[in-house]
């Protein structure tokens, strides 16, 4: 029955990431500005633009145009880039290790954050700490992450020294430089999140705690710490893994501000270089891979949500 929940879950991926393809497509062709003319210059005649459009396959109908880039695309085919000449897939394959690795980090820091100040909220309610709690779920989705980034860069690179403002080390290459160079921006992005994990977990334990089997297991004796972790938390993680979901989405979408601001050369970085140079083939590459890896994530989300309830593999 696991494996029919799958199946049917894979099924709806699949006609969804057919519209994304064509959304991502259309709507990246209305951003103003002509790629022949951004190659060329002001100068060029009418003539090199007519050859040079017809070279790129703009003078195409958008349909035709769509459905040579969708074939070319299932095949691992991106294009190239208009200005650089390289392999659309190449330029994005390498950034997407940096990207994924700054945006992994942000969600560890929500979750670690989020659970630390949902939980000892819902142990000491209307104390100092409960209120802090709720203060940060409010601070934290309020502010802007690229505000954040340039006070945590003004105090911790400007001022005290203690971090690099700027470039980024993998983990492979050295681990500790990775923490030094991703802490900053893995916790702008990671704040947001935090904020909305913190809301959204300590409402659930709160309305999970009140519930009659929660009261059974007082009445055995358990202590409160110990009904959380073995009873209540489960089912309070359940709306919080939706959340992840589509935290990890936004946070992606978020990398395009913090890898500018702290000259990060991934994904978010070439994206905001591919709208400078109207370079389509590689901010379409680019789109498409971040809706893959929000589709994929999503699709992760949802298995995990039926492992946590498997309830729901029966709807």
């Amino acid at each position: 029955m696991f494996f029919k929940f799958l199946f049917r879950r894979l099924f709806y991926v699949i006609p969804m990431l057919l519209i994304t393809t064509l959304v991502v497509f259309s709507l990246i062709l209305l951003i103003p500005g002509d790629p022949a003319l951004a190659l060329l210059g002001d100068n060029a005649t009418e003539e090199k633009l007519t050859l040079l459009r017809a070279q790129l396959g703009l003078d195409q109908p958008i349909m035709l145009q769509y459905w040579s880039w969708l074939t070319h695309a299932v095949q691992g085919d991106l294009g190239r880039s208009l200005f650089t000449g390289e392999f659309v897939s190449e330029a994005v394959f390498s950034r997407l290790g940096v990207t994924f690795q700054v945006v992994a980090t942000a969600m560890v820091i929500s979750f670690i954050l989020g659970l630390l100040f949902a939980i000892t909220s819902v142990i000491k309610p209307n104390s100092w700490i409960d209120y802090l709690a709720r203060f940060f779920g409010v601070l934290g989705t309020a502010i802007p992450n690229f505000w954040l980034a340039m006070i945590l860069v003004v105090i911790f690179s400007v001022n005290l020294g203690w971090l690099p403002a700027t470039g980024f080390t993998s983990i492979t290459e050295h681990p500790v430089g990775f923490f030094k160079s991703v802490l900053l921006p893995a916790f702008c992005l990671g704040s947001f999140g935090a904020a909305q994990i913190t809301r959204q977990l300590r409402s659930s334990l709160l309305e999970v705690l009140e519930s009659d089997y929660i009261r059974t297991a007082y009445s055995k004796g358990l202590l409160l710490w110990p009904v959380i972790w073995r009873h209540g938390l489960r089912n309070a993680l359940l709306p919080v893994v939706t959340t992840a979901g589509l935290l990890f989405g936004n946070m992606l979408g978020a990398t395009v501000v913090i890898e500018s601001v702290f000259a990060i050369p991934g994904m978010g970085q070439l994206a905001v270089h591919s709208i400078l140079q109207r370079d389509f083939p590689m901010l379409q590459g680019v789109v498409l891979i971040m809706v893959l890896m929000i589709l994929i994530i999503n699709f992760i989300t949802d298995v995990i949500y039926g492992m946590l309830d498997p309830r729901i593999e029966f709807e």
